[in-house]
C-alpha cells in the first residue's frame, strides 16, 4: 500500500487539495489564490504563545506603565503597553485573530484592529508563537553564498566593525558558580566594601604627597602597561556587570568586540536584565562601577604601599584615569551605568531621550503659552536643563584637563619618537573616545539640519517630489473623488516637512491648521493626560498614511498628538490649501459630506480607534438609521447580517425574554454574530426614538479584512519595541 506524502506549508496543501479534486470536473475548478488566501488570512490564525515564553509587568510611579516579554531561546525582548499584554494574554491557541479583536471589543470598546494583526505580526517575527518564523530572504541568502563561522564573522567585523561570542554566557556561568559567587555573599561584599574605600583614601594621600606626575622616564614601556591595565579595568567592569546578571538567574545573550567610533571596546549584551526587578537592575547596573572601584583600590593601596617600586608611578596614573572615568561612569546625566541606576529609581526608564525631547520641543512652547508644567514635566526640564549644563561643563573641564594635566605628557609623547607618536594616537582614541563620540554626533545633527533645509528647498525647484505628494494624495480614501488637474494644483502647494525623533507635527488641545501625509519614516499618535502628563499610545503611522483631515475639516481641536518615532519626513497641506480643495470640489456633491460623515464617525466610542481608510471603508457599506419607540432592531435566532452603533437613542437587550440590560449612546451590538458567524443571542428593541449606524456583513469582514492583512504601514519591530543595553 502506498503511502501519499504531502509537501509541507501552503503549496503542499494546495496540492493535495488540486490532487483531492475529482476528476471531470473543470467545469468547477479549484480557485487556486481564493484558497491560498484563505490559508495566509491572519484573521483566521489561532495564535498560541509558547511555553516557555516570559511575562513581567512594571507598575511605574508616574504612571506609563509596561511590560517585557522575553522569548528564552533567542534571548529577544519585547516591550509592550498594557493593552497589548492584554491581547497576548488570549493567545492561548483557542481563539481566532478575529475572536481576540471580538473579547477585546467587549472589554474595552475600541475595534482594535491594525494593532491586533500587528502585534501577531510582530510576536511571529520574534518567534514568540509556536509557530516558527522562517526569515526565508536570510536564509536564501545563506544557502547562495554558503559561509564558514570564521568568514562569517570577519563580514560581520567588515560591515559593523562587531565581533561576538555566543558562547559568553557559559564562561560566565563557569565563573559565577566557580569563584565570583563566593564574592558575592555578605561578609565578601562589606570586605570588598572596605577595600574600596581604603583605596580612594590611599589614592588621596599619593595626591597629596606629590611624589608622582602623570608623566614618566619610560614612555613606551610606563605606556603599554597602562594599556594593559585599562583592558584589564573594562574585563573587569563587564565582568561585573554579566555575573551579576547570572547571579540573578538571567542570561548573557553575547560578548565580544567592536570599534566604538575607532575606540576599541569590550561590551557584553546584557537585554536579558531588562526582565529583572527594579531593585536588581540597580545592582546589576552599579555591579560594573563596583568591581571596578575595587580593583582601582587594590591598585592605590599597592601604590601607596609600595611608593619606591618601579611600578608605582604607572599604577598610580592609572588610578588617576581609572577614578576619573568611574566618576563619569556614575554621573546619572551621561547614559551610563549612572543613569540606569536614577532611571530605574525613580522609575522613569526613557529619562534621558524624553527629557531632551520635551526641553527641545515643548518646554518653550508651554512657555510661550504659559501653561502650567506637571511634576513630571518639571522633572523632565530640571533634568534636561541639568544634563545641558553638564555637558558645556563636561567640555570645558575636559580642554582644561587636557592643557593643564596631560599637556606635558602629550608633549613628550610627540617628542618621543615614532613608536611613542603612535602609542600617543592609541591614547588619543581610546581616552578621548567620548569627546570623538561627541563630534560625530554633533557634525551628524549639523548635517541633518543641513540637509533637511536643502531637501525643502530643492522640494520647490522639482516636480518629482509633487508627484510623489499627488499620488500618497489620491491613494487615500477620502480623495478619491478629486480630479486630477484639482489634485495637481493641490500638490503644487504641498510643502515638506522634516520632523526630529521626538519632534510633535500636531499637538493635542491645538486649533487645526493643516493636515499631513507621511513621506518617510514612523510617527506616533498619543493622547496626552493634561494633568499628569502621561501619554497612551494609540497608533503607529507609517508610509502614506495621512493625519488632521478630519479635524481641519471640521475646523476643530486636535484630539491627540502626533510625535515622530524617528526622524521623518512629512507633506503638510495648510488650511487655505485645502478650503481651496473644498472649494474647487464643490460641483461633487458627495465630498464634503463624506469628510463630515467621517468626523462624525469618528466621535464614536467604538470606531475612534479606526483610521481615515477605515472610517471610509465603514461609509462605503454602511448608512445612518432610525428606529422608533418599541420596534425591534435584531431578534434573537436570526443570521446576523448587520452590526449596530448607537449615536442617540436608548435600546434594550433582551434574552429569552429577560431584561438584560439598557445600553445608549455609544453602545454598539451585533459584532459577535458577524465574527463568530453565528445565530443573534439576545433581542435588541428601541425605547427612545434611536439613531444608530448600521453596517452590513461585506463591509464588516472587508473592515476586518484588510485591517488583518494591513496591519499598521510599518510592520517592522518599532525602535522602542526591543531594549538593548
Amino acid at each position: 500500500m502506498a503511502i501519499e506524502t504531502v509537501r509541507p506549508g501552503i503549496w503542499g496543501q494546495v496540492e493535495h487539495a488540486l490532487a483531492a479534486q475529482p476528476s471531470g470536473t473543470a467545469s468547477d475548478p479549484i480557485d487556486v489564490w481564493s484558497r491560498v488566501g484563505a490559508m495566509v488570512d491572519p484573521g483566521g490564525l489561532r495564535p498560541r504563545l509558547s511555553d516557555d515564553i516570559e511575562i513581567k509587568e512594571f507598575k511605574l510611579r508616574w504612571g506609563n506603565d509596561y511590560a517585557m516579554i522575553a522569548n528564552p531561546r533567542d534571548l529577544v525582548h519585547y516591550q509592550l503597553k498594557p493593552w497589548e499584554i492584554e491581547i497576548v494574554r488570549l493567545m492561548d491557541g483557542t481563539r481566532t485573530v478575529q475572536e481576540i479583536v471580538v473579547e477585546r471589543l467587549e472589554a474595552s470598546g475600541d475595534l482594535e484592529l491594525s494593532g491586533v494583526a500587528d502585534l501577531v505580526h510582530e510576536l511571529h517575527i520574534g518567534n514568540f508563537l509556536d509557530d516558527r518564523f522562517l526569515d526565508v530572504e536570510t536564509a536564501v541568502d545563506r544557502a547562495i553564498k554558503p559561509m564558514s563561522r570564521p568568514r562569517e564573522a570577519a563580514s560581520q567585523f567588515a560591515k559593523s566593525f562587531r565581533i561576538d561570542w555566543r558562547g559568553a554566557d557559559r564562561f560566565v556561568r563557569f565563573m559565577h558558580d566557580h569563584l565570583l559567587k563566593w564574592f558575592m555573599t555578605p561578609w565578601a561584599i562589606g570586605g570588598f566594601g572596605v577595600v574600596s574605600v581604603a583605596g580612594l583614601f590611599a589614592f588621596i594621600s599619593l595626591v597629596d604627597s606629590h611624589r608622582f606626575t602623570l608623566s614618566g622616564k619610560s614612555l613606551a614601556v610606563g605606556f603599554l602597561i597602562l594599556l594593559l591595565l585599562n583592558y584589564l579595568i573594562i574585563f573587569v567592569h563587564e565582568m561585573g556587570h554579566a555575573s551579576m546578571l547570572v547571579h540573578y538567574g538571567r542570561r548573557v545573550k553575547s560578548a565580544g568586540f567592536m570599534l566604538f567610533f575607532g575606540s576599541p571596546a569590550f561590551f557584553v549584551e546584557s537585554s536579558d536584565g531588562l526582565m529583572l526587578e527594579r531593585r536588581q537592575r540597580i545592582a546589576q547596573a552599579f555591579a560594573g562601577a563596583y568591581a571596578e572601584l575595587i580593583f582601582s583600590g587594590t591598585v592605590a593601596l599597592i601604590a601607596w604601599a609600595f611608593p619606591d617600586s618601579a611600578l608605582a608611578p604607572v599604577l598610580y596614573r592609572f588610578c588617576v584615569l581609572n577614578y576619573l572615568i568611574c566618576f563619569l561612569n556614575l554621573v546619572p546625566l551621561l547614559e551610563l551605568d549612572g543613569y540606569w541606576i536614577l532611571s530605574d529609581w525613580i522609575q522613569v526608564p526613557d529619562l534621558r531621550p524624553r527629557s531632551l525631547a520635551f526641553v527641545r520641543h515643548d518646554l518653550w512652547h508651554k512657555l510661550r503659552r504659559r501653561q502650567r508644567l506637571s511634576r513630571q514635566e518639571l522633572g523632565l526640564t530640571f533634568y534636561g536643563v541639568l544634563g545641558i549644563l553638564f555637558t558645556i561643563l563636561a567640555f570645558y573641564v575636559a580642554t582644561l584637563s587636557w592643557r593643564t594635566v596631560f599637556g606635558s605628557l602629550v608633549r613628550r609623547l610627540w617628542d618621543g619618537g615614532a613608536v611613542t607618536r603612535i602609542l600617543l594616537a592609541v591614547l588619543a582614541l581610546v581616552v578621548a573616545g567620548p569627546v570623538i563620540r561627541g563630534l560625530i554626533s554633533l557634525l551628524r545633527a549639523l548635517a541633518q539640519r543641513i540637509r533637511a533645509r536643502w531637501q525643502a528647498v530643492s522640494f520647490r525647484l522639482q516636480t518629482k517630489w509633487r508627484v510623489e505628494a499627488a499620488q500618497l494624495i489620491d491613494a487615500m480614501p477620502l480623495f478619491d473623488d478629486v480630479p486630477e488637474d484639482v489634485l495637481s494644483d493641490l500638490a503644487g502647494r504641498v510643502r515638506m516637512r522634516t520632523v526630529a525623533r521626538g519632534q510633535p507635527v500636531v499637538r493635542q488641545g491645538e486649533r487645526a491648521e493643516a493636515f499631513f501625509v507621511v513621506r518617510r519614516g514612523t510617527l506616533q499618535v498619543v493622547e496626552e493626560d493634561p494633568v499628569s502628563g502621561n501619554q497612551r499610545p494609540l497608533r503607529v503611522l507609517g508610509r502614506g498614511e495621512g493625519f488632521g483631515e478630519v479635524a481641519l475639516a471640521e475646523s476643530s481641536l486636535r484630539t491627540a498628538t502626533v510625535r515622530a518615532l524617528e526622524e521623518s519626513q512629512v507633506f503638510e497641506i495648510d488650511k487655505g490649501t485645502f478650503d481651496q480643495l473644498l472649494r474647487d470640489m464643490a460641483h461633487i456633491p458627495g465630498f464634503a459630506p463624506t469628510l463630515q460623515a467621517v468626523a462624525e464617525l469618528k466621535e464614536m466610542g467604538c470606531f475612534a480607534q479606526l483610521e481615515p481608510d477605515e472610517l471610509s471603508e465603514l461609509l462605503r457599506h454602511g448608512e445612518w438609521v432610525t428606529r422608533a419607540p418599541g420596534e425591534a432592531i435584531i431578534t434573537q435566532g436570526d443570521v446576523g447580517e448587520v452590526f449596530y452603533a448607537i449615536r442617540t437613542g436608548q435600546v434594550e437587550i433582551l434574552q429569552d425574554g429577560r431584561h438584560i440590560r439598557n445600553m445608549g449612546p455609544g453602545s454598539y451590538f451585533g459584532e459577535v454574530a458577524l465574527l463568530l458567524d453565528s445565530p443573534r443571542t439576545a433581542t435588541v428593541r428601541a425605547l427612545t426614538p434611536v439613531r444608530l449606524y448600521q453596517l452590513d456583513r461585506e463591509g464588516f469582514d472587508r473592515l476586518i479584512r484588510d485591517a488583518f492583512r494591513k496591519g499598521t504601514l510599518n510592520p517592522a519591530i518599532s525602535p522602542d519595541r526591543v531594549w538593548q543595553h
